[in-house]
């Protein structure tokens, strides 16, 4: 078998790339990680763009085999190496897990811009939801209600990868503390607790540490504030980029 590599934002705040990892965690396999700079856009030139004409993260490499899009690299895992399963069985059964992952992806817009993932992995504040916001998130509480019900377990019996990816945006809402009801608000608990999720969470508090350390080091090597002293701004090191995770 060839080598799987994974390609992910630098920062690990797309809810994309998220996906694209639980799945190879999940399935146990064997995978580099490497890490694309989409805030200076890394994604548009050299190497990454030659391999994905799409330019965005995710993006797994296996051989000479380029593959974006994070339900398309799940779907091709999935059949690729079948055990352990991350879509549920019966074809109606997964005909609705990808039908809920396809509206995950293209619906709640508002919901997606008010509370980005940099809200959800990087503790920035969250902006109260506005009217568009709040009216997705009570449409994505309706569905999700009617999918988990009160037994706060799995979405269809065992774990899909489509629980990863609801208990995610679900979080957009819960972690602003607008409330849910509370067998979403177990479910969502149980899901982000999965040693998948964890892992991922792991990885993003280490890739920011390490940005930050080098925001630091380039900034002394600078001298302490010479730049912004020289615009009579006190502050000593450069601010974090901001790229849209949604």
């Amino acid at each position: 078998m060839s080598t799987l590599t994974l390609f992910v934002d630098s920062r690990h705040i797309s809810p994309w790339a998220m996906s694209a990892y639980v799945v190879l965690q999940e399935k146990g396999l064997d995978f580099e990680v490497r890490a694309i700079d989409i805030d200076v856009g890394e994604q548009h030139r050299g190497e990454y763009a030659a391999l994905s004409p799409i330019r965005r993260v995710p993006l797994l490499l296996e051989g000479d085999f380029a593959l974006a899009e994070s339900t398309a690299i799940a779907e091709y895992l999935e059949a690729q190496f079948p055990a352990p399963a991350v879509y549920p069985e019966g074809l109606q059964t997964l005909a609705r897990a990808r039908e809920l992952q396809a509206w995950i992806r293209s619906d709640l817009g508002a919901l997606r811009t008010t509370r980005s993932t940099e809200v959800v992995f990087e503790g920035q504040k969250p902006k109260p939801l506005d009217p568009p916001a709040r009216e997705a998130a009570g449409k994505l509480i309706t569905l999700a209600s009617g999918l988990v019900g009160s037994g706060a377990g799995n979405l269809f019996g065992d774990w899909s990868i489509a629980d990863a990816d609801l208990a995610l945006m679900l979080q957009r809402i819960a972690v602003g503390g607008d409330p849910l009801p509370e067998p979403l608000a177990h479910y969502v608990d149980r899901q982000w607790s999965r040693p998948s999720l964890v892992r991922w969470r792991a990885r993003g508090e280490a890739a920011r540490e390490q940005i930050a350390g080098q925001q630091r080091l380039d900034a002394g090597q600078h001298g302490p504030g010479t730049r912004d002293r020289a615009k009579g701004n006190a502050r000593t090191t450069a601010p974090v980029r901001r790229s849209r995770g949604r």
